[in-house]
């Protein structure tokens, strides 16, 4: 599978991300790790190993800063992920997994570092330059402390009008800002887009129904991953839902990650899309830590495509 352009992945606030496999969490007492992996971490740099282990140009758009950001550019050039780095004053965040055998994940997650007025607007022109020529820019994760919703609103509409295709994978005012800028295609989970809808999702009725409200309010497509429950995918030609069953889930880490990229290589549009960006989610939920998967990992033949919802089905829970 090769796309025709790249994929330019953007994480604000990347982190260096340290998993350990336990037997049971256990407030109090002195737990022993089964296994650890350290992988470098962000949902936008997720999308871009997941991407460059099944063969798709993809690179990453970081802030780093301090001794945990020279850890992070050391971890993406191990894995051979093309990057563009900008300087920071601050120290780039660590993230601890907590993962137990029956797929239970505990996650403890630094706030991250403050980025300055000039250091966003430096990585916001490092953003637009690598935007010239790319086939999606896709905006991930949640913003660092420092820069104003306005300010993102502002870089949002800067790539919309540039041409390129945006997609956008954030939770309350960063996402309808995408939202409202216009963008292709939105990716939120279960949780981001109760919160947009303002209310509880019980239903598939209720998620395509926030779907459509997005894609009223600007958004092109919207991709709701729903963990174990599936995805569902509304855009202007269709409404989907589709499955695909675990039988052993390991850490569900960057799950969604996987899912937005397997649906970006296979051209962002449609069955075939969702169909293959469920097999990269389910094969994520599968691998310890956050290791993203590649084409040996992948099974399409479990997944389940409805191209008639029900939409009174209630959703499963967690």
């Amino acid at each position: 599978m090769t796309a025709a352009k790249s994929i330019i992945t953007v994480t604000l606030n990347p982190s260096v991300d340290r998993a350990l496999e336990v037997d049971a969490l256990i407030r109090g007492e002195v737990l022993r790790a089964a296994d650890s992996h350290i992988d470098p971490g962000g949902k936008g740099v997720n999308v871009s190993r997941a991407l460059l282990a099944n063969g798709i140009r993809s690179t990453a758009v970081v802030p780093a800063g301090g001794a945990e950001g020279d850890q992070l550019v050391d971890l993406l050039n191990a894995e051979g992920v093309e990057m563009l780095a900008v300087p920071i004053a601050g120290r780039t965040r660590s993230n601890i997994t907590l993962a137990e055998p029956d797929g239970t994940v505990t996650k403890i997650n630094e706030a991250g570092p403050t980025l300055t007025d000039a250091e966003f607007v430096q990585v916001s022109e490092a953003v637009l330059a690598a935007a010239t020529g790319a086939g999606w820019m896709v905006i991930c994760g949640s913003l660092p402390p420092g820069p104003t919703v306005a300010a993102f609103t502002d870089l949002c509409e800067r790539l919309v009008k540039s041409g390129v295709r945006l997609a956008v994978d954030s939770s309350g005012p960063a996402l309808l800002a995408g939202v409202a800028a216009g963008a292709a295609l939105i990716k939120p989970n279960r949780e981001e887009l109760a919160e947009a809808a303002g209310r509880e999702l019980a239903t598939f009725g209720d998620v395509i129904d926030a779907c459509e409200r997005l894609r009223e309010a600007g958004a092109g497509t919207v991709l709701a991953s729903l963990g174990a429950a599936g995805a569902v995918l509304v855009s202007e030609s269709a409404v989907l839902t589709g499955v695909s069953p675990v039988s052993v889930p390991r850490s569900t880490v960057g799950a969604g990650d996987a899912l937005l990229a397997g649906f970006l290589a296979a051209g962002a549009s449609g069955e075939e899309a969702l169909i293959e960006g469920l097999a990269w989610g389910a094969a994520a939920v599968s691998l310890p830590g956050s290791r993203m998967p590649g084409p040996r990992d992948l099974d399409r033949t479990k997944i389940r495509i409805d191209r008639d919802p029900d939409r009174e089905r209630p959703l499963s829970r967690d």
